[in-house]
């Protein structure tokens, strides 16, 4: 017969045998306190928390140097890469599993890291420096409104300047010398430069519309009667053009080449239309022997005449599909 006490003893087995069996779970990864106490992360969430998050975003390259506290669409966005980054669903939010594989691939953020308090970095650009890295500097300088006047090349006291009100103007620390963070924080807010803008290439003629000055555009200008091939804001070529009748006008607005045809033979009008390059429906740039007879005493049925033949028959070779065609009026 058993005695109770041998029945206590057994009870208390089994119930210490019970506890542990519901402990093990949680030991993967925290105890339960610390699964439970922790809460996702999401679009529009404050606080401390989410510094932290974009400080170790950033040191993978997923988010700017200067946190904020706000998740805002810039710290989702680099959730999203990091999560597409290891093949997980890209939520944008941060659970426990995104957030313990981003805290295993970066460090502790750093007390000046969490404040923005920035030391200099290595000197990229200086004073004295000179050529084509000093041009790309005061060409974006000169689009946030840095500088004024010709870039030059020459990393002179103008320049310093330049970069010193930059730096001050975007807290970052001043030195008047050009590190890695000046120049991303001056890469974020401006376009690659034109090498118009680079070599102070005025265009000639009538002024270019801004569509124009970046890549390569066929740029058609009603006013002046003219069509120029630019690329990145320098003109390489220029032709008398003539457009359509006021009945059936040739459109204005942005388009591109989507179609070219050495020897196009209109369907419609049952025409010659050599070098045809079509940007809107039916309309393209095209040689025209009646313009190249009558001159601005005819009109085209929509399309952009040319009456250079040997200009048009170079260009037609240039021109890409893609490249971007603007009707505009100067």
């Amino acid at each position: 017969m058993r005695t109770p006490r041998f029945l206590s003893l057994l009870l208390a087995l089994v119930m210490a045998l019970s506890a542990a069996s519901v402990a093990l779970p949680a030991q993967a990864g925290g105890t339960g306190a610390e699964r439970a106490g922790f809460s996702r992360l999401k679009f529009g969430d404050t606080g401390w928390k989410v510094r932290e998050l974009q400080s170790r975003l950033h040191q993978l390259g997923l988010h700017s140097e200067v946190v904020t506290s706000r998740f805002d669409a810039q710290t989702r966005d680099g959730v999203r890469s990091f999560q597409a980054r290891r093949q997980r669903e890209t939520t944008g939010i941060v659970d426990r599993t995104t957030w313990d594989k981003l805290v295993a691939k970066t460090a502790e953020p750093t007390t000046e890291a969490l404040h923005n308090v920035y030391t200099p970095g290595r000197t990229i650009l200086k004073a004295g420096d000179q050529g084509l890295p000093v041009r790309r500097l005061q060409a974006r300088l000169e689009q946030v409104g840095w500088w004024e006047g010709d870039v030059t090349g020459a990393f002179d006291e103008k320049t310093v300047a330049s970069v010193t009100g930059f730096q001050t103007k975007r807290k970052i620390p001043v030195t008047g010398e050009v590190d890695r963070r000046t120049l991303d924080r001056l890469a974020e807010m401006t376009r690659k430069p034109t090498k118009a803008e680079l070599f102070n290439i005025e265009p000639s003629g009538p002024a270019l519309d801004a569509r124009c000055m970046i890549g390569r555009a066929l740029c058609v200008d009603k006013t002046s009667r003219s069509l120029r091939w630019v690329i990145d804001g320098v003109v390489k070529s220029r032709y008398d053009v003539r457009f359509g009748s006021d009945e059936l006008p040739t459109r204005e607005g942005a388009f591109s080449v989507f179609k070219k045809s050495r020897d196009h033979v209109s369907s419609l009008y049952n025409t010659s239309m050599p070098f045809a390059m079509f940007f809107s429906g039916g309309q393209a740039v095209h040689y025209s022997p009646d313009f190249a007879a009558t001159g601005y005493n005819g009109a085209s049925h929509g399309c952009v005449n040319v009456r250079d033949y040997n200009g048009i028959r170079w260009l037609f070779d240039q021109v890409q599909v893609g490249d971007k065609v603007i009707v505009y009026r100067s």
